[in-house]
């Protein structure tokens, strides 16, 4: 059984309602082989991180940022973790109260130091939440898990 931890940090429920689209569909009827955990930032850890097969970060943009509870998820678990997640498979999502790329970029940045392997193109939403903000986040959580369970990554 292959494992998927999505990890996301919410203020408002924004991102909290992407994180809980991408689970929903890793956990979609026609993936059998893989087993999601969604965790909130400040409940995930490196062992949640050294037990994963990959992991999708889920962030509101701050101020054009991570915010705080997504770059201290990082933090904590970048030297517990070094050395010993390289190349684990990761995606993003943004809920950008902006354009999200300054969010996207300090992702990345930090994706490079552990270093994880990006396998799939962000989801970054602007304003309002609606239900193809969910059907994106939703396929994404379907092609990560479907991903691991044919052994793609």
């Amino acid at each position: 059984m292959k494992r998927l931890l999505v990890v996301y940090h919410s203020q408002t429920g924004t991102t909290e309602r992407l994180a809980l689209a991408v689970a929903t569909g890793a956990r979609s009827a026609e993936i059998d082989g893989v087993e999601t955990t969604l965790l909130r930032a400040v409940d995930a850890g490196p062992g949640d991180l050294l037990r994963t097969d990959a992991v999708v970060l889920a962030s509101p943009e701050n101020f054009g940022y991570l915010s705080g509870g997504m770059k201290d998820f990082l933090d904590r678990t970048y030297y517990p973790c070094a050395g010993r997640v390289d190349g684990l498979p990761y995606a993003a999502v943004i809920a950008a109260g902006n354009d999200g790329t300054g969010a996207l970029a300090a992702l990345r940045r930090i994706a490079r130091g552990y270093p994880l392997r990006e396998v799939r193109e962000p989801v970054v939403w602007r304003g309002p939440i609606t239900d193809v903000a969910l059907r994106h986040c939703s396929e994404l959580g379907t092609a990560i898990a479907a991903g691991l369970e044919l052994g793609m990554f």
